[in-house]
């Protein structure tokens, strides 16, 4: 019976250990990521609650105002990117930031700063990339802090910092098109012979409007190599949008007839036959 007990209480020590490893958090982790165009950015904070108290004011236990902020609770707030990209329209080497912040009662500074494993105790104003000022806008009240993004386009962003009954956002850009280039020149240096490549290089190309001999050479590279009735179809469309509409028309019926013996979705029936009409 003894040892039974001896057991009982080892069994319960574990149990006490285990349940002790993790309890909920005051302020919880979250992590967010967005892509804008080609880049990808992501942000790890932790997520403080008003719980009746008040943000952003003077003295304040939260946020008070004229004194740097660690824009979250815990540990500094991270923001990386994996390309270069601009921050309030300062340009910005790609990588991994801390985020902190300076609230004020008419505008905020909110700071990129390079030293993103000391959290605010280590913080100083010298490993500063950015600072920006930036004019708060009224916001439905807010209980949990809360980073996140708005009004995405392909070259653009808002970073966004929400709470109490405010709203912070940030303007960051990434230059989109050029990195798209670079890559698909590289990829294309990369993988000369694959129609594939060819073919993707060639249709961004064709959407964006632009360096279309350079689109029109890739597809017929792709066409040599391995003839479907989607590169086809995108010579037929780069012809068209180089004013050659006479010379797109037989190679648009071509893509129609490879498509159909090839079992093609009814998307692309429907646009090439569409096409088809209204070039002629």
């Amino acid at each position: 019976m003894k040892k039974l007990f001896f057991v009982f209480l080892f069994v319960c020590a574990i149990v006490a250990t285990s349940v002790a490893q993790r309890t909920p958090a005051l302020s919880p982790s979250s992590t967010i990521q967005q892509t804008v165009g080609v880049t990808d950015f992501t942000v790890s904070y932790s997520r403080p609650s008003l719980k009746g108290r008040q943000a952003f004011g003077s003295g304040s236990p939260l946020a008070p105002l004229g004194e740097v902020w660690r824009t979250g609770a815990n540990a500094a707030t991270t923001l990386e990117s994996s390309t270069d990209f601009t921050f309030g329209g300062k340009t910005i080497p790609a990588g991994k930031y801390a985020l902190f912040s300076i609230p004020n009662s008419g505008s905020w500074t909110v700071i990129l700063n390079k030293n993103y494993q000391g959290g605010i105790g280590a913080y100083s104003e010298s490993n500063d990339v950015a600072r920006v000022n930036v004019t708060p806008v009224s916001h439905p009240n807010t209980e949990t802090f809360t980073i996140g993004f708005s009004d995405l386009t392909e070259t653009s962003a808002n970073l966004v910092l929400t709470w109490a009954g405010l709203a912070v956002p940030v303007k960051i850009g990434v230059d989109t098109d050029a990195l798209t280039m670079k890559g698909i020149n590289e990829a294309v240096a990369k993988n000369p012979e694959d129609p594939g490549t060819l073919q993707t290089a060639a249709t961004y190309l064709l959407g964006k409007g632009k360096n279309l001999d350079q689109a029109l050479a890739m597809a017929d590279k792709s066409i040599g190599l391995k003839e479907t009735f989607a590169n086809v179809w995108l010579k037929a469309q780069i012809l068209n949008k180089l004013g050659k509409t006479k010379e797109a028309i037989p190679l648009a019926r071509k893509a129609l007839q490879l498509g159909e013996a090839a079992n093609f979705n009814a998307f692309y029936k429907n646009q090439i036959e569409t096409a088809l009409k209204e070039w002629k």
